[in-house]
C-alpha cells in the first residue's frame, strides 16, 4: 500500500495466527492494562487459541487488560453458544488462569437502550480495536450504509448475517437483531487491526482497500484511521495490487 495508507502484513496461512498472536502478546507486553476490542467469528479463533498459549508460555498477561466486546446478537437466550459472549469465553476467556476484565454488552437487561449507552461508554478510549471482515463488508455488525459517526447501537441486520448465526454457530433460534460498537469509537481508537483470510475475502479486501471509500462496503471505512494494520494470509491478499 502507498506509504500514508494502511500496513498490510500477508503471512502464509499455516503461521498467519501465531504471527496475530504475537504482534498481540507484545502489544500486552508494552501495555499490561491494555483496553482491547475484540471480535468473534471464524477468523479470530485460532489467533486466541495461540494467545493463550503464548499467555500459559509467560510471554504476555491478559490479567491487567480489558476486553470489550465488539458486537452480540439480540433475541439469543443466555448460553446460546452462537452468543459472542459465549464464543469469546469458550474460545479465550475461560483458557486463561487469571482472565481480563470482560466488558459484554447487555442484550439481556431489561432497558437495552441504557445498556447499549453503558457499552459505548465502555468502548470509549481504546488502546486497540481488532475486527474481522464480513462477505459484505461489514465490520462487527456496522452493516453496509453505516456510517463513519456511527455509534454503538442496535442495527437490523441483513438476512445473510442472521443466516450465518444458525448455519455457522449454531443459533438455537434467529436472531432478532444486533448490537454494535460503532464506527465512531472504532476510529476513535489508537489502533485498528483488520484480520481476514481465505480466498473467500479476497474480492471484499480489495474493495475494501483499494476500491473507493463507501458506505456500501463498510471496512473501506477503516482507512480513514491513521493506524489502521491489515493481518491477512496469502489467499485473502492474492487480489490486492497495492502490495
Amino acid at each position: 500500500m502507498s506509504a500514508n495508507g494502511p500496513r498490510v502484513l500477508v503471512v502464509p496461512q499455516v503461521g498467519w495466527a501465531a504471527a496475530v498472536a504475537a504482534e498481540l502478546a507484545a502489544r500486552l507486553v508494552e501495555r499490561p492494562s491494555l483496553r482491547v476490542c475484540l471480535p468473534t467469528g471464524g477468523t479470530p479463533t485460532p489467533v486466541y487459541a495461540a494467545l493463550a498459549k503464548a499467555v500459559r508460555a509467560g510471554r504476555c498477561s491478559l490479567a491487567a487488560a480489558t476486553v470489550v466486546l465488539l458486537d452480540e446478537w439480540v433475541g439469543l437466550a443466555p448460553g446460546d453458544p452462537a452468543r459472542c459472549d459465549v464464543r469469546l469465553q469458550g474460545e479465550l476467556l475461560d483458557h486463561l488462569e487469571t482472565p481480563p476484565a470482560f466488558v459484554r454488552i447487555g442484550v439481556d437487561a431489561a432497558d437495552l437502550a441504557a445498556a447499549v449507552a453503558r457499552h459505548d461508554a465502555a468502548a470509549a478510549g481504546l488502546d486497540l480495536a481488532v475486527v474481522g471482515l464480513g462477505m459484505n463488508g461489514h465490520i462487527g455488525f456496522n452493516e453496509p450504509g453505516s456510517s463513519p459517526s456511527g455509534a454503538t447501537r442496535v442495527v437490523a441486520l441483513q438476512p445473510v448475517t442472521i443466516t450465518a448465526a444458525t448455519a455457522q454457530y449454531g443459533a438455537r433460534s434467529a436472531p432478532s437483531g444486533g448490537v454494535t460498537v460503532g464506527f465512531a469509537r472504532l476510529l476513535a481508537a489508537q489502533e485498528v487491526w483488520l484480520l481476514v483470510t481465505g480466498e473467500r475475502k479476497a474480492a471484499v479486501l480489495r474493495q475494501a482497500l483499494e476500491g473507493p471509500e463507501d458506505a456500501a462496503c463498510p471496512a473501506s471505512l477503516l482507512r480513514r484511521h491513521p493506524r489502521l494494520t491489515v493481518f491477512a494470509d496469502e489467499a485473502a491478499a492474492a487480489q490486492l495490487r497495492g502490495i
